[in-house]
């Protein structure tokens, strides 16, 4: 029974053992591949880290110190176009934001190594830095477009100087009465009175046609003021406002290059208030000493002048009763008065003459209505007419870069023309009534 039992059962437990066998042979090559493949994939991972060392090992001081100056390059770019901005005159109140977003998004992009790397081995950094200083000098020129006033006249004291004979220096005591308004005109002991004083000599037996030149208004843009007086012949007469600053050295100025000077006396315009001839102007309604006040106020602000011009006045002029002591005051002073005739009806030519007032009367205005080459030179076409028929006329103008220009130009044409181009003084009393 041994044997017949024992076989079978040896059978019987192979044939149970060998489906077990099988089993863990299959799972130990089963966990061997699984086991090689565990091995591979933790073998991989020390390249990783040397891929992500890259970026973090040694460039890592580079990198950081260089997104600083990445970050600079990121924001220069949105900073180009603020110079223009501050040409116009002002810096949006969003800029600085819009700055800081675009520096952020820009610099967002250059966090991977490649971008950030090929930023610092390049350098452009250092533009950046050298743009700044360029962009802070580009604010100043909005400054001089600010200061020049005058957008042509620049252009004018570009003319050779005129040199000529500078007059005496100006004023003469003699000729100073010492006021509470300041130092004022007045007739020397001996009778020399301040118009012929600081008159510009002329040169005597010269039987010539007269035409004289009046530019009026000086003081108030220095850029004009410098021109007229450097770019004009000395003969040229130059009318300073009395309320412009530092008209004391701009006088000084224009004698010393031999410029005859009158004194703008402001009076009131038929369009008042619409046209404002300026401070202490003169008024028909204002009382006799009231205007007298503000004449000698006018009169006290500078000295070395010969004389005054009106300016506007085309209502003040047709006023006899205040014309009357301002004319007498200018008398009284030893002073000439010019009529710039603003008005058709002004009386005070009439009204000077009937007071012994040394006057002249202004002929043409060169640039009252229309400010142009061809206008200009038209009138100054007609002043010529004027003293050939007359003998004598005067002319009025402002200073205008083109004014000035074309009365340069013309002045030089008038040796040629049988004309003599003189200081206002030298037509004094010249003109007939009108």
């Amino acid at each position: 029974m041994s044997e017949e039992f024992g076989e079978p059962a040896f059978r019987l437990n192979w044939r149970v053992l060998l489906p077990s066998v099988l089993a863990l042979t299959l799972f130990v090559v089963l966990a061997g591949l699984i086991a090689a493949v565990a091995i591979g994939i933790t073998a991989d991972p020390p390249e990783a880290p040397e891929v992500a060392a890259t970026t973090p090992s040694d460039p890592a001081p580079e990198a950081h110190a260089g997104r600083g100056e990445a970050e600079d390059v990121a924001t220069s770019p949105p900073t180009e176009p603020e110079p223009a901005e501050n040409t116009g005159g002002s810096h949006p109140a969003g800029a600085d934001e819009a700055t800081s977003e675009t520096a952020s998004t820009q610099t967002d992009e250059p966090v991977p190594a490649p971008p950030v790397m090929p930023t610092l081995e390049a350098a452009p950094a250092t533009e950046p830095v050298t743009e700044t200083p360029t962009e802070t000098a580009a604010v100043p020129p909005p400054a001089p477009k600010v200061e020049s006033p005058q957008p042509a006249v620049p252009q004018v004291p570009q003319l050779p100087v005129q040199t000529g004979r500078g007059l005496q220096p100006a004023p003469d005591p003699a000729l100073i009465e010492q006021s509470s308004f300041g130092p004022l005109p007045k007739i020397g002991a001996n009778g020399r009175e301040p118009w012929q004083a600081y008159a510009r000599p002329v040169k005597s037996g010269d039987n010539r046609p007269r035409v004289a030149v009046i530019l009026s208004g000086l003081g108030l843009s220095s850029a004009a003021t410098e021109a007229a007086i450097q770019g004009l012949p000395g003969e040229v007469t130059l009318a300073f406002q009395p309320f412009a600053d530092n008209i004391q050295q701009w006088i000084r100025l224009a004698r010393a290059a031999g410029h005859e000077v009158l004194l703008n006396l402001p009076m009131e315009p038929v369009d008042f208030p619409a046209n404002d001839p300026g401070p202490r102007a003169l008024f028909v309604t204002l009382s006799p000493e009231e205007n007298e006040e503000r004449l000698r106020w006018a009169l006290s602000r500078v000295t070395g002048y010969v004389g005054v011009v009106n300016h506007m006045g085309s209502r003040f002029t047709t006023s006899r009763e205040s014309m009357q002591p301002i004319l007498a005051e200018i008398k009284a002073r030893g002073l000439l008065y010019v009529d710039a005739r603003s008005s058709a009806r002004s009386i005070a030519t009439v009204m000077a003459s009937q007071m012994q007032v040394p006057r002249a009367i202004n002929d043409r205005f060169l640039d009252s209505r229309e400010v142009s080459r061809v206008t200009i030179d038209a009138r100054l076409i007609e002043l010529e007419r004027i003293a050939k028929d007359a003998g004598v006329s005067i002319a009025i103008g402002q200073a205008f870069p083109v004014t000035i220009e074309r009365v340069r130009e013309w002045a030089q044409t008038l040796e040629s023309k049988g004309l003599a181009l003189v200081p206002v003084s030298a037509v004094v009393n010249a003109q007939a009534d009108r």
